[in-house]
């Protein structure tokens, strides 16, 4: 018995991997001399709470079987993969086990769509309801909503999930009828105003009423997969950005797609994964989210696609030479946040600090600023850079990059 349950494991947790809202943090550490704890589990991967804490999830699909046949997914019903289900039991025996070894702290639970979206979401609810009810299992648990599936089942699911998500997919309705024509743009969408309304209503009931149940307290989050359709960066960005005004979404998470399959619609088998542009993508939502940019800031019309070979907020600085260099001693804390080298802590660092002294690159460094970086972009009692011309700094600063040798080899996938 626990042979076969080995075995779906195996199916269902490698099938799972390509869902990045559930990141994992790559570690290898094996238990020894009878420790405690696991990362080489099949399953097991790792995620990061807000205070930087690691958390070890089982992250496993119910089931690989799938009504839909959506292009870019590993599991669409024509793909000719080794199939696999669990029962709603033997995930719950499964995790319920795997906790008690302190092997995982929560599970990460998605789907193939089986029968139909109802169906299946019942399922994942039943499973997070008896984790919550009969075991009283009080670890983080995150669902995938079934896009299509009712209302009243989301709702319940969110009384038992901490985190709830129904991924986008792609970043446009042309796209997406392309490339899964058994989904639509209203399929996805609805799920998520439906839980950003009840999340919303919630919470302000919850100022009235002391007892008001918990929902989905981890809010909702989604993915888009990068590289499967010719959208640009400003396009991915559009929607990312408009997604946390209208939903008021935790996070967005962006996939580098992994040309497995062979479809004419589709980048050829062995074209390599757009993993820079990911990181970009990533350091553009970073930006729009904690740094006080507008989207407009980063990519527009004029610049839709991201520079893959410096980050968005060196290239903004670029383009925008004019504004430098800061008086890091009298500027305000949103300019310091826009100097290449700084961050948030550090910023917050550099206001605090600069009351009781002049600060110079010394005083930086020690508070964390990548002064190699930020120095050409910022006066000091020790510091006052030369007029310069962007295309030399910009040369000078890739000499210096550590990444310098990998950042040519991202390939245009639609060249």
């Amino acid at each position: 018995m626990w042979e076969r349950i080995q075995e779906k494991l195996e199916i269902l947790a490698d099938a799972a991997k390509y869902d990045v809202s559930c990141s994992s943090s790559g570690s290898k550490r094996a238990n020894a001399n009878k420790g405690i704890g696991n990362t080489t589990g099949t399953g097991i991967c790792h995620s990061y709470t807000e205070d930087g804490r690691c958390v070890s999830l089982l992250k496993i699909l119910l089931t690989n079987y799938c009504l839909y046949d959506c292009a870019y997914c590993v599991s669409r019903r024509s793909n000719d993969i080794q199939r696999a289900g669990f029962t709603v039991n033997e995930v719950v025996a499964i995790t319920i086990n795997f906790y008690r070894r302190n092997y995982i702290e929560g599970l990460f639970l998605s789907s193939g769509i089986f029968k139909n979206p109802d169906y299946t979401m019942e399922r994942l609810v039943r499973v997070a309801k008896t984790l919550r009810t009969l075991h009283r299992f009080n670890g983080y648990i995150h669902l995938k909503t079934i896009p299509g599936c009712s209302e009243e089942l989301i709702h319940e699911a969110a009384l038992y999930a901490d985190r709830l998500s129904v991924n986008i997919e792609l970043p446009s309705e042309q796209s997406l009828r392309h490339l899964a024509p058994e989904k639509s743009k209203e399929s996805i969408i609805k799920p998520m105003s439906f839980l950003h309304d009840r999340i919303t209503a919630l919470a302000d009931e919850r100022k009235v009423i002391r007892h008001t149940p918990t929902f989905a307290p981890a809010g909702q989050s989604t993915q888009m997969v990068v590289g499967a359709s010719p959208e640009n960066d400003l396009q991915v960005m559009t929607i990312a950005d408009s997604l946390y005004k209208k939903f008021g979404l935790r996070r967005v998470y962006y996939s580098g797609y992994v040309p497995v399959l062979s479809d004419h619609r589709l980048p050829a088998p062995g074209t390599p994964v757009p993993m820079i542009r990911e990181n970009r993508l990533y350091q553009t939502d970073w930006l729009l989210r904690f740094y006080k940019f507008s989207l407009h800031e980063v990519l527009n019309p004029q610049n839709p696609q991201l520079d893959l070979d410096i980050d968005p907020k060196l290239s903004w600085a670029f383009r925008n030479l004019d504004q430098f260099p800061v008086d890091i001693n009298k500027a305000a804390y949103e300019m310091i946040l826009r100097v290449p080298g700084v961050g948030i802590s550090s910023a917050l660092k550099i206001v605090e600090a600069r009351r009781f002294k002049k600060l110079d690159l010394t005083d930086l460094r020690t508070l964390g600023v990548a002064c190699s970086r930020a120095k050409h972009f910022i006066c000091t009692s020790d510091n006052r850079p030369r007029d310069v011309v962007a295309s030399v700094l910009r040369r000078q600063i890739l000499q210096q990059s550590k990444y310098q040798t990998t950042l040519t080899s991202q390939m245009d996938l639609f060249s």
